[in-house]
């Protein structure tokens, strides 16, 4: 029992070596997306998770800085009160200094604490009985206090200490002030880098992490991991601190313009402070893990996929060779060996079909004769070889001429072609008829049997209007005796004839 038309067409679709191949890398590729899409959800997990850790160890951070600073403006707050107390003023300098000075000027990492006078001369030292003979003067964190009476506590970027022989250090101060609004001085305190140093280090972000404390002004005041050579930088206009300066707190990824690592950086501005805390972990870091998972189940999945589109193409090309040979034969069953156009058979099939068209839309048809002149002769002369290579040239000139989507071109028989032009109307098929005999013209094939030197074509050309419902035979009578007239007329040369 034989399958419809259309159950065999269908069938052949799915069995064709394309559909079986594409299905297969169709099935992989799916495969393969499944995958990336499950481990693209495992790497956000494990940013979503190196984010949280980045937020936690910040806060930590943030809590222990802001604590240690608050104690400290304590103690300078409590030094510029009591300079205001005629009673604590009138003490003896010991006694003045225990009032004035409480435990935390003694604190681990507090370097000390002084007053000045209005010129900036140190006046009292929480360390010394006999105030160093120092001019602050000069230092930014006095003008500050002198040019801005509202600033409050002021916290500079780290910079030599004059008061902890010349070491890095951060100095807060306040400003002390007269009773009648004037400067009166400033009580400052130098804070130890190693309390910053201290901190960090206690913490990890991984190999490449990084956690640092910068001043709202650029500079880089501490880093871990730790390089001397780095503390003081001035990050002013690179990308990451320009991000940060932008918005009180947030998260970006962004590369590292002191080291070129990219890297998530979370950062905060500390309240009431002239500090950003930002921990950045590596992209590398964060990664490493989901990266070796990754490695391996692709491995294994590009394997699979593999081995799986392999299979297909084998499946495909048993079918390729079985459809080609199919195809093999249906090719030499309707195409002329010689000259690889439509054999007779293809003709008649192809051309019936246009004719039930166009008798169905009322479209013109045209049909042309193409005859090589004086053939026979060219044989005689030449050679039956030399005749074939002629008629193969002359059917490659007519397939370049003949271009149209839906024009088909066949051998007749012999040294005769025959031309079928679909909706094209007697001046249409004259004017591809004349172009294609100067076409052949100017092969320029020698042929010493002719009149005319060279292979020449006359050509017939016969046009179905649609007005009368005339049989295809009748128009390809009308093509064929139009031949013959174009050939009485003394060859090359082109005669056509209209069928109303």
């Amino acid at each position: 029992m034989s399958l419809p038309d259309s159950d065999k067409r269908l069938f052949a679709l799915i069995t064709s070596p394309r559909v079986v191949i594409g299905s297969g890398v169709i099935l992989a590729f799916a495969m393969l997306s499944i995958c990336a899409f499950i481990l693209y959800g495992g790497r956000q997990d494990a940013l979503e998770h190196a984010s949280d850790s980045s937020r936690n160890t910040m806060l930590v951070i943030e809590r222990d800085i802001e604590r240690n600073i608050e104690l400290y403006d304590l103690s300078l707050q409590a030094v510029v009160d009591g300079l205001y107390r005629p009673n604590v003023i009138a003490l003896s300098a010991p006694l003045k200094r225990e009032v004035l000075f409480d435990r935390a000027a003694t604190a681990q990492y507090l370097g000390t604490i002084v007053a000045t006078d209005a010129a900036g001369n140190i006046i009292l030292d929480s360390r010394n009985g006999a105030p160093p003979t120092v001019n602050l003067a000069n230092r930014n964190y006095f003008q500050v206090q002198r040019d801005h009476p509202a600033w409050g506590l002021y916290i500079s970027p780290p910079q030599p200490s004059s008061l902890l022989g010349g070491d890095l250090a951060l100095t807060l101060s306040r400003r002390i002030t007269n009773p009648d609004g004037s400067f009166a001085g400033i009580v400052a305190g130098t804070v130890n880098l190693d309390y910053l140093h201290h901190l960090l280090s206690g913490l990890t972000l991984g190999p490449h992490g990084v956690m640092a404390l910068v001043h709202t002004g650029g500079a880089l005041i501490m880093r871990a991991p730790y390089n001397p050579k780095l503390i003081g930088h001035n990050l002013s206009g690179a990308g990451p601190f320009t991000k940060m300066s932008a918005s009180s707190e947030g998260s970006f990824a962004d590369t590292a313009s002191i080291d070129g690592i990219r890297r998530i950086y979370a950062f905060k501005h500390l309240r009431g402070l002239p500090l950003i805390m930002v921990v950045a972990p590596a992209e590398q870091d964060i990664y490493a893990k989901w990266r070796m998972r990754a490695q391996k189940v692709v491995g294994v999945m590009i394997l699979f996929s593999i081995a799986f589109v392999g299979l297909a193409v084998l499946l495909a090309y048993s079918l390729g060779k079985k459809a080609k040979a199919e195809s093999t034969l249906r090719m030499l069953a309707r195409t002329d060996s010689l000259t690889g156009l439509n054999n007779r058979r293809m003709l008649d099939q192809l051309l019936e079909q246009e004719w039930r068209r166009a008798v169905r839309t009322q479209r013109p048809l045209s049909i042309l004769f193409v005859d090589l002149d004086r053939f026979k002769a060219y044989n005689d002369t030449y050679g039956h070889q030399a005749g074939d290579d002629v008629l193969a040239a002359v059917a490659r000139c007519i397939a370049r001429q003949i271009r149209r989507a839906g024009d088909i071109t066949a051998r007749y028989g012999g040294e005769e072609f025959v031309i079928v032009l679909p909706d094209t109307d007697s001046m249409g098929a004259l004017a591809v008829a004349e172009t294609l005999r100067q076409a052949v013209a100017h092969l320029a094939i020698e042929h010493a049997a002719s009149e005319l030197g060279r292979v020449t074509v006359s050509i017939g050309s016969a046009s179905w209007q649609g007005r009368v419902a005339d049989s295809v035979a009748s128009v390809v009578k009308a093509a064929d005796e139009a031949l013959y007239q174009a050939k009485a007329d003394g060859r090359n040369s082109v005669f056509g004839a209209i069928l109303h």
